[in-house]
């Protein structure tokens, strides 16, 4: 799981800040179930996962680490929560995120969209964005910035029936999916498995964006963090797991040396992989299959020449050095 780069004679001792991580809480005020594949899934504890990780990151700040801010990777609220519970539901999550001292970034998941429309989320969760983009940047320190995208920009859920990024995921799903239910993979293969309906594509606006702001770091010499509900890297997630356009995504990102992580959720198992190009894929391991009493969160330190996550129990920790 981890990548160690070399000695530690180079390291600094202190990391320049830190931040906490968790993914996949998909809370509701539901009995116990199971995934497709039959792994346990414990709605109500879930909000527990959360309350410990953010008492675990208010309690590093009293020992003076700079665990600056937190990140949401998505799915707050499960799709399975009663409809008539969702706001309420999302309210009760992000009045846990509150209690962190410090803000807390957050991405929408899919079970964010089965729940409520963008345009409540984006109010709920304050998110920096503008319009109705769930996608934006922040730059915590001046050697880092962290690039937050919306792989759910071309989407079957989450808009309007009639609007235009809804009608073009009709027409992606149409073509790739040939299952009447465009949520099942049956009769698909390898990487084609990805154009289901519970995922979706970044759009070209949101692309030429992001070419800005890699451009731009790349000038400022800043390190980019990408963020991201959906993996991005097929040997780090499952095949069902990625956004239908990850390559032009991932193209993107190849032609700048900025990028060093990809940081990601979705795909509960958790994974990891290092690309052709050393950029480290870290998929986070869900905090809704903790069993109770466990967790799965943690806290990555960042350094100069790399990202140390140190997690807990069913989030492994990585060491993710940079070439």
């Amino acid at each position: 799981m981890a990548s160690n780069g070399g000695s530690g004679d180079g390291h600094a001792k202190q990391p320049l800040f830190s931040f906490g991580v968790i993914t996949d809480i998909q809370y509701a005020d539901i009995p116990n179930g199971h995934s497709f594949h039959g792994v346990p899934r414990y709605y109500r504890h879930s909000i527990q996962v959360l309350q410990r990780a953010v008492q675990q990151w208010n309690d590093d700040q009293k020992k003076k680490k700079k665990v600056q801010f937190s990140m949401n990777f998505g799915d707050i609220v499960d799709g399975y929560c009663p409809k008539s519970e969702s706001l309420s539901a999302v309210q009760k999550v992000v009045k846990e995120f509150e209690r962190f001292n410090g803000p807390t970034y957050h991405m929408i998941g899919n079970h964010c969209l089965y729940n409520l429309p963008r345009n409540q989320l984006i109010s709920l969760l304050k998110l920096p964005s503008e319009s109705d983009h769930l996608y934006y940047d922040f730059s915590p320190s001046p050697e880092y910035r962290f690039v937050v995208l919306d792989p759910y920009d071309i989407s079957a859920i989450g808009w309007p029936h009639d609007h235009p990024n809804t009608l073009a995921a009709s027409r992606i799903l149409k073509a790739k999916n040939p299952n009447v239910d465009k949520n099942n993979p049956a009769g698909m293969e390898g990487l084609e498995q990805r154009f289901v309906m519970f995922n979706g594509a970044v759009g070209k606006d949101q692309l030429r964006w992001l070419d800005d702001v890699l451009r731009e770091s790349t000038k400022k010499k800043q390190k980019v963090i990408v963020c991201c509900h959906l993996p991005l890297y097929p040997e780090a997630a499952s095949a069902l797991a990625l956004p239908w356009n990850y390559e032009d995504v991932l193209t993107l990102i190849h032609r700048y040396g900025c990028v060093k992580a990809c940081l990601s959720g979705h795909d509960h198992k958790g994974g990891y992989a290092v690309d052709s190009h050393g950029i480290h894929h870290r998929v986070l391991e869900a905090a809704l299959e903790c069993p109770l009493g466990s967790n799965a969160f943690g806290c990555i330190d960042v350094y100069d020449d790399r990202l140390s996550l140190v997690g807990t129990d069913r989030l492994k920790s990585t060491e993710m050095a940079f070439s």
